[in-house]
């Protein structure tokens, strides 16, 4: 079987010339050729059946031959804010694995216990775009810069909003379970703090900021982990 070569072109509809990048690899690493079939997905739910009409150096040509509609597979808008990891590869796996999972939108916090407070976004997005061609996802997850903890905090986050985090003194509920309930909304936003946790004082702000205090279960966990857990609790919760 042939296999299916999938290229990530924004605005697939209204261009006819693939990304420089996405043509370099089309045409000096997997040497398309005029006459070709691939297909495109535009990040925004269509997927497209095209043809390779011209393809040299650096440039790839197609014609679209039929869109493709998606049909999502979860309700609502996942978000996941989390403080990077020291080990940046660590934060790169979760964003990979999360990105076949299925979400829609990634924040980074620089939190009070943080190791690590710069991060390059334009090295998560390719990551991003590698991991939705290579799971078939129709849409592409927002990636945003890093902000400070209280600069997320003063952001109004539509939804049904939680912070995930170890502090015993403060009541936590079963995050799954919250999903789950009723009064639970589709558009969810989950926190995780750095290696170290969030401060106790970052809780309390977030708890004051209407953020569920919750957890994520028995198991202490990585925070790369703890942030694919959510995502695929989030995911399995609000699955159509």
């Amino acid at each position: 079987m042939k296999e299916v070569r999938y290229f990530y072109v924004p605005n697939a509809a209204i261009h006819t010339e693939l990304p420089t990048e996405e043509a370099t690899h089309a045409v000096r690493v997997l040497r398309l050729k005029d006459g070709d079939d691939i297909f495109l997905m535009d990040g925004e739910g269509v997927f497209y059946e095209a043809i390779v009409t011209l393809a040299y150096q650096k440039h790839c040509f197609y014609e679209i031959k039929q869109q493709m509609p998606q049909s999502r597979t979860w309700k609502g808008h996942l978000h996941l804010a989390i403080a990077p990891t020291k080990d940046i590869g660590r934060i790169e796996w979760l964003v990979e694995k999360a990105t076949e999972v299925g979400f829609d939108e990634i924040s980074f916090l620089s939190c009070q216990f943080s190791e690590r407070k710069v991060l390059r976004t334009d090295r998560v997005e390719r990551i991003v775009v590698s991991a939705m061609k290579q799971s078939r996802k129709a849409w592409k997850p927002i990636v945003n810069e890093i902000v400070t903890f209280d600069q997320f905090m003063q952001r109004d986050v539509e939804g049904s909003k939680f912070i995930c985090h170890c502090y015993n003194e403060i009541t936590k509920k079963d995050f799954f379970s919250n999903l789950n309930n009723e009064k639970c909304s589709d558009d969810i936003t989950i926190i995780v703090g750095p290696e170290g946790d969030f401060s106790i004082d970052e809780v309390r702000q977030a708890i004051n900021n209407n953020y569920q205090s919750v957890t994520l279960g028995n198991s202490r966990l990585r925070t790369e982990t703890a942030g694919l857990v959510a995502v695929m609790m989030a995911n399995l919760a609000k699955r159509i």
